[in-house]
């Protein structure tokens, strides 16, 4: 009998849309699998069942379960494929934890800190992770425009410090721009990171479990039509994404060796893209994701396609790595 998978999708935060494809996607890879698939959209204002009619049937929280036409359905996995609040930040990790429902993301406390870059890039530095010069401001903060230039130099990037897909973040050229930059960034979270400019070659790198293992996927050069690697250019085609990346063999070493190191010091399970960018010849570590985009055009199913791993593969065995 085919095991019943909940694909979790949709959100709170501004990446709601973006979820809702990588959802969409994986539904469609699973309505051909062993698996029976069921599409769950989770809103702030509502948790539906979704069928193939786009008929809505309400998910009963106490135990993530729904009933149709008096048939009650529970799930034996939960695939997560939300971006953002409340997938990648610990909340739905912690209440399928507490359920005791496997699902394909991290774990709980891993997802809450790699969801907050200043606190991941904190507890990474004492491993010999190389990271951005950084400044840290929380609303309602004193802000010294000359004290943040001071530290972080010019350009720098200030960013909202648990957001993704390159929401509430602005490339600041000159100081006039720092305070604008700064206001974008709090419409996102309370919290921001200022960080300073990297000049250098930036990659992405896959690592996921496949089949007990942790992998490093091949790496995926980018290179953004626009000033750095925003929204445009992540999910409008504004960049290019080469896989693998243009590195010497020696780079390629480098990045697979930190890049698995950090998988497994934060004790991951699951998906993982991180980016890094190359600075004197050492990359630099600038964030972790734990549900990354995984449509068709997204990076990390690129990578697992070079890596020989179709879409099917890829998600089952997330699927079959989260029942173990």
């Amino acid at each position: 009998m085919k095991k019943n998978v909940a694909i979790i999708m949709g959100g709170f935060s501004s990446e709601y849309e973006i979820s809702l494809k990588s959802g969409n996607v994986v539904y469609e890879v699973l309505c051909d699998s062993n698996y029976t698939p069921y599409r769950v959209h989770i809103f702030k204002n509502k948790w539906v069942y979704v069928d193939t009619d786009n008929n809505e049937h309400p998910i009963n929280k106490h135990d993530f379960s729904v009933t149709i036409n008096s048939e009650k359905i529970t799930f034996d996995c939960v695939f997560n494929a939300i971006h953002g609040a409340p997938g990648e930040d610990g909340y739905m990790q912690a209440y399928f934890e507490l359920l005791n429902i496997p699902h394909t993301s991290c774990g709980m406390y891993q997802a809450a800190l790699t969801f907050n870059k200043r606190d991941c890039l904190s507890t990474l530095k004492p491993y010999g992770i190389k990271t951005a010069e950084s400044y840290y401001l929380n609303l309602g903060d004193h802000i010294d425009q000359d004290a943040i230039i001071d530290k972080v130099g010019l350009p720098c990037f200030v960013k909202a410090n648990k957001a993704g897909s390159s929401f509430g973040v602005s490339k600041v050229h000159k100081k006039e721009e720092l305070l604008k930059a700064i206001d974008v960034a709090f419409k996102e979270d309370n919290e921001i990171i200022i960080e300073a400019f990297l000049d250098g070659t930036e990659v992405s790198v896959g690592v996921i479990k496949f089949k007990g293992k942790v992998i490093v996927l091949p790496i995926t050069e980018i290179v953004s039509d626009n000033d750095f690697f925003d929204y445009e250019a992540k999910y409008l085609g504004q960049s290019q994404e080469i896989t693998p990346a243009r590195l010497t063999p020696e780079q390629e070493h480098q990045v697979n060796t930190i890049a698995k190191k950090v998988y497994e010091i934060l004790k991951m399970d699951g998906f993982s893209r991180s980016e890094y960018i190359f600075k004197n010849g050492e990359p630099h570590l600038l964030e972790m994701n734990t549900v990354p985009g995984i449509t068709k055009e997204s990076i990390l199913p690129q990578q697992a396609v070079a890596a020989g791993i179709s879409l099917e593969e890829l998600f089952t065995n997330a699927i079959e790595e989260a029942l173990k």
